[in-house]
């Protein structure tokens, strides 16, 4: 197995026994790989995007456990240091790791998007939460809007949503 490999299987132990995390990481990271395939991104962007996806949500439980909540920006705040540890533990280099870290802790902030691993992971996280949150389409044309940069993204999202 691979590093991407490795993590995956990593957060399907830590969300052990919570099902429905485990196919939102999974689906998403299946949305970012696409996504960043399709957009052609280098070999290290789309390896460090492929990570982040896979552990994105890492600091929901830390949170819960924390706080009793696991709003967005509790998570953004809680989920850089498991996701290191998972990272490290997976064999990913610690420049590699650095910046997935930086991007949990900014998965749910769409402002100052500074690379093409952070717009596709909001794209990839989004398409799959507008699903799972079954949010009528009007919520799907906002996110449309607000959200989605790539030309993949936003096909995606038409598409899929009958936009």
């Amino acid at each position: 197995m691979n590093e991407v490999e490795r993590t995956l299987a990593a957060m399907i132990e830590f969300d052990a026994g919570d099902p429905r995390r485990i196919q939102h990481f999974l689906k998403v990271h299946g949305f970012a790989r696409l996504i960043g395939l399709a957009e052609g991104l280098d070999a290290q962007t789309q390896y460090r995007l492929e990570l982040a996806a896979a552990v994105h949500d890492i600091g929901i439980r830390p949170a819960e456990r924390k706080y009793g909540r696991c709003d967005g920006k509790l998570q953004e705040r809680e989920g850089p240091e498991p996701a290191e540890k998972l990272l490290t533990d997976a064999g990913v280099a610690p420049g590699n790791a650095e910046r997935v870290c930086f991007l949990v802790a900014h998965h749910h902030t769409n402002t100052g998007v500074d690379g093409a691993d952070w717009r596709i992971l909001l794209e990839a996280d989004a398409l799959v939460n507008l699903y799972e949150d079954d949010l009528p389409q009007a919520a799907a044309r906002q996110v449309l809007e607000n959200v989605f940069r790539t030309d993949t993204g936003i096909a995606l999202c038409k598409t899929m949503y009958g936009l």
